[in-house]
């Protein structure tokens, strides 16, 4: 649990103050690196985590990922530019990787699997803190104390998760031995490296038949086939082939990648809105994106204890799938002109939508996967939601860039975009000194990138919506129960799932 409030506290308090962090350092066109460089390396390093769990312990998989995790959150406090940002939160993502699949791995061999819906839903009890303090704690040290504190103040709660979990979590020594599968690792990062640059680069900074666009998919297209090709070989495969024999769980997979683009890529650009177009501050800006994520949280809670009752394997996804899509379509109605309190509260439907997705893809997952490749099969899920973050965050926050400049240079010239969106100068706060026109102006132009990434939203929901209706659905294997005790006085042996 204390994992999971690590990695969802950073997220939450780190998207409210971007839009801070890149106009204090500079470079407004970098904006989605600063998210795509932790995504992108904690979706590499979320499988081998998973792995090495399974192979080598999950406890000290799990401390290790912590440590790493902290010592990139204070390199990020410490940064000058954004090229030191970018980097730094490479690193933090190498170390986040592992916070999220370790605590689920253990959740899903220690718990039965008839318990895990409501096991799951108890994450529920740690996670309205980071969702809702999260925003609001970003916000207040942004405006009262500096935006390197919010970096910082990661620092305790690592502490205090590693010294719980080091006296605090027995496991059963269980180590199955064998070798990580460096190759198949080292292909898979290169694939999510080169669709992240393409999905980042293409019609924007090179058109789509240029050479570096092109030779960006063929890297791609090599390193995927080769990855598929090592992993049916591999002795111990990062991302076992067999659990993909499973109908449901190759959905579940796709699904967890659809929805982490549409989240992800709304979380991310939403706060800008509230900024720059509402006059927000940071503190206020987190509190008006309050109910996507209550919306989020009341799913996951609800949508866990319901499908541990069964009969709603394909209903969850099916309808979540729809509440997402009219979320995000709900969400094009926002403006320049909007009333603060119906900007914020049309934000509920999508954290709606999106919770019953990602509660639903989890529990498939797990109920699919036999509890030896549970690490890798919740490494796999978590993956692929990352790969979809990352990927979204790019190629939508390509289209939020592209029609915001396009529409700064249409209205105040080349010059002016150049000097607004690179230069350092657009801040909400310098946005607030600027006369009236071209105020105006920039207001438009975000509310027309972020309506781009809303559009794409949309499109990747309404795929989700139509994959959803193919789920069979998967009753949860039924837990081995106690041999009968032959001697009534004796107190018989706990026994494990």
């Amino acid at each position: 649990m204390l994992g999971i409030f690590l990695a969802t506290l950073d997220g939450q308090i780190v998207s409210i103050a971007l839009p801070t962090i890149v106009g204090d350092l500079g470079g407004l066109e970098h904006f989605s690196w600063s998210v795509t460089s932790y995504m992108l390396t904690m979706a590499a390093a979320t499988p081998i985590w998973g792995k090495l769990g399974d192979l080598k312990g999950r406890k000290g998989a799990y401390l290790w990922s912590v440590v790493l995790f902290l010592a990139g959150t204070v390199l990020c406090g410490l940064a000058q530019d954004m090229g030191q940002l970018i980097a730094f939160r490479a690193v933090q993502g190498l170390g986040a990787g592992g916070l999220m699949v370790g605590a689920l791995s253990v959740i899903g061999v220690l718990v039965p699997a008839q318990e895990r819906g409501r096991v799951q839903s108890m994450v529920g009890v740690m996670l309205p803190v980071a969702f809702v303090g999260g925003p609001l704690l970003g916000g207040f040290i942004t405006d009262a104390l500096d935006w390197r504190w919010v970096f910082y103040v990661n620092v305790p709660f690592g502490v205090l998760a590693l010294v719980a979990v080091g006296k605090g979590v027995r496991l059963p020594k269980e180590r199955a031995g064998g070798r990580i599968d460096y190759p198949g690792t080292a292909l898979l990062t290169s694939a999510i490296l080169a669709l992240t640059l393409l999905a980042s680069w293409a019609g924007t900074r090179y058109d789509w038949g240029s050479p570096q666009i092109v030779a960006l998919g063929v890297v791609a297209a090599v390193a995927l086939a080769a990855f598929v090709r090592v992993e049916r070989h591999a002795a111990e495969p990062v991302i076992p082939p067999r659990l993909f024999r499973s109908r449901d769980f190759a959905l579940a997979q796709t699904l967890s990648f659809l929805v982490g683009a549409v989240l992800i890529s709304v979380v991310n650009y939403l706060p800008q809105y509230m900024q720059f177009v509402q006059g927000s501050s940071s503190t206020v800006s987190g509190l008006q994106i309050l109910p996507l994520m209550l919306g989020m949280l009341a799913a996951q809670l609800t949508v866990g204890r319901l499908m541990d009752r069964g009969g709603l394997d394909r209903v969850v996804p099916i309808t979540g799938g729809a509440v997402t899509v009219a979320g995000a379509v709900l969400l094009l109605l926002l403006g320049t002109d909007t009333p603060v309190f119906a900007a914020s509260a049309l934000t509920l439907v999508l954290g709606t939508g999106v919770g019953m997705l990602m509660q639903s893809t989890l529990l498939t997952t797990m109920n699919t996967a036999p509890p030896r490749d549970m690490g890798a099969a919740t490494g796999t899920v978590t993956l692929l939601r990352t790969i979809g973050g990352s990927l979204g965050v790019a190629a939508l926050g390509a289209v939020h860039i592209g029609r915001m400049t396009g529409e700064l240079r249409d209205k105040l010239g080349a010059r002016s975009a150049q000097r607004l969106t690179s230069g350092g100068e657009l801040t909400p706060e310098s946005l607030d000194r600027m006369p009236a026109r071209p105020r105006g102006v920039v207001q438009e132009a975000f509310t027309s990138g972020l309506h781009g990434v809303l559009v794409g939203a949309a499109l990747l929901s309404a795929a989700a919506f139509l994959l959803a209706w193919f789920v069979r659905g998967t009753p949860p294997p039924k837990s081995p129960a106690p041999a009968p005790d032959p001697e009534p006085t004796q107190i018989p042996a706990p026994t494990t799932d």
